[in-house]
């Protein structure tokens, strides 16, 4: 079994898969001070919940955003299954010409997103992806990442209001019935959700208009869900979207 492991900078997302099929996964808050040793603990006691030993994970697949972590997952990987593990980077193998001013500045994870959409839906296509950061990334009609944009996500831009707005009390980050708020409660939560639905949907539309046309676009990360439905021009959804292009990538360099 292959173990894939998506480190976000708030959360960290963890696949099992087994002959190419995902099994177990787990969502858990990413903690950049974990030593390689807490690690093993604490993700040996999640495969333990689904009555799996670290001896049955053959290799693990690593794409982080977080440095501290990587190096960190990367010692837990080499002691836990005695063999290195394979982290998405310069080196490997992606099958994606990236044509980004630099290449080393793009995270990870937006390359891991783009592969999996381009396997599953083809191209072109958009990948919005509702983490920390709300990112929009194009893939062309030949699998070519062109680019996209970094927006702040939704809970950040609510933490940032709450803790600058003294008269704002803290919301559950819950769709509104409408957009005209009747209380600062509803208020809030139109800003803030459907004011991201809003300005998604305004870049993915000009984002068509840079490519000349309408696309695809597929939704992931730990707010797509009840995301994706605010916003009208998002198609598709899969939260397990980084998971899956992992796995992928891990394929092609085996």
């Amino acid at each position: 079994m292959i173990l894939a492991v998506d480190i976000g900078n708030t959360q960290t997302v963890l696949g099992l898969f087994e002959n190419g099929r995902l099994g177990g996964h787990w969502r858990i808050s990413t903690e950049a001070t974990l030593t390689a040793d807490e690690l093993r603990v604490r993700l040996g006691g999640l495969l333990a919940l689904d009555g799996i030993r670290w001896e049955s994970v053959d290799r693990v697949v690593v794409s982080s955003v977080v440095p501290t972590l990587t190096i960190a997952y990367e010692e837990m990987a080499q002691r836990a299954t005695g063999r290195a593990p394979m982290t998405v980077g310069p080196g490997v193998k992606t099958g994606m010409p990236i044509h980004y001013d630099n290449p080393h500045e793009v995270g990870a994870d937006r390359i891991v997103n783009g592969v999996a959409a381009f396997t599953a839906l083809g191209g072109p296509i958009v990948v919005v992806d509702f983490g920390t950061a709300t990112t929009l990334d194009v893939i062309d009609a030949e699998g070519a990442y062109l680019g996209g944009a970094i927006a702040p996500g939704v809970e950040t831009s609510a933490e940032a209001l709450f803790s600058r707005a003294a008269r704002l009390a803290k919301v559950d980050l819950e769709p509104p019935a409408k957009v005209i708020g009747t209380n600062t409660r509803a208020s809030v939560q139109a800003g803030l959700l459907l004011g991201e639905a809003a300005m998604v949907d305004g870049l993915v539309r000009r984002i068509w208009g840079e490519l000349g046309g309408e696309c695809q676009v597929i939704a992931t990360g730990g707010l797509a869900e009840r995301m994706a439905p605010l916003c009208e021009t998002i198609g598709h959804v899969d939260a397990d979207l980084t998971l899956k292009g992992l796995i992928i990538i891990y394929e092609r360099n085996v």
